[in-house]
């Protein structure tokens, strides 16, 4: 039979444990008070102690041993993005002066990114390859 120590009637069958609850609530206080470091954290309707997790997970170190490549965070991707909009903006039939001006800024800032992105994220990432070293995968 296992139930908890500080309600006031027995799980299984309904038997009065304590006389009230204000009294089992006193108990359990004082039972906690005890003990305060690894009973900080219990309710009264526990039937055991919560067992300590590590709840911190180091992912990169996680995809690292699992074989998986995760990129460095990186914004030229929006920038990307920026460059596509107007792009996208230029392709709708407005005035030429203003669909080869969207065109001119979508395109140049659509390289901007990818070289970004390409050129010196790749030079971040891989720097012992750029060095002349070989790099580790």
């Amino acid at each position: 039979m296992r139930t908890a120590r500080f309600v006031d009637h027995c799980r299984n069958c309904g038997y009065k444990l304590w006389p009230s609850s204000v009294l089992a609530s006193a108990a359990f206080k004082a039972w906690r008070a005890a003990d305060p470091e690894p009973r900080a954290r219990v309710s009264r309707f526990d039937l055991a102690l919560p067992v300590e997790e590590g709840v911190e997970v180091d992912y990169e170190a996680r995809a690292h041993e699992l074989g998986i490549h995760i990129f460095p965070n990186s914004n030229w991707p929006f920038v990307i993005c920026l460059g596509a909009l107007f792009l996208g903006l230029a392709a709708i039939p407005f005035a030429s002066e203003a669909r080869i001006a969207l065109a001119v800024i979508g395109g140049v800032t659509f390289l901007v990114g990818v070289v970004g992105w390409v050129w010196f994220e790749d030079v971040k990432m891989y720097e012992a390859s750029a060095a002349g070293g070989e790099a580790e995968h």
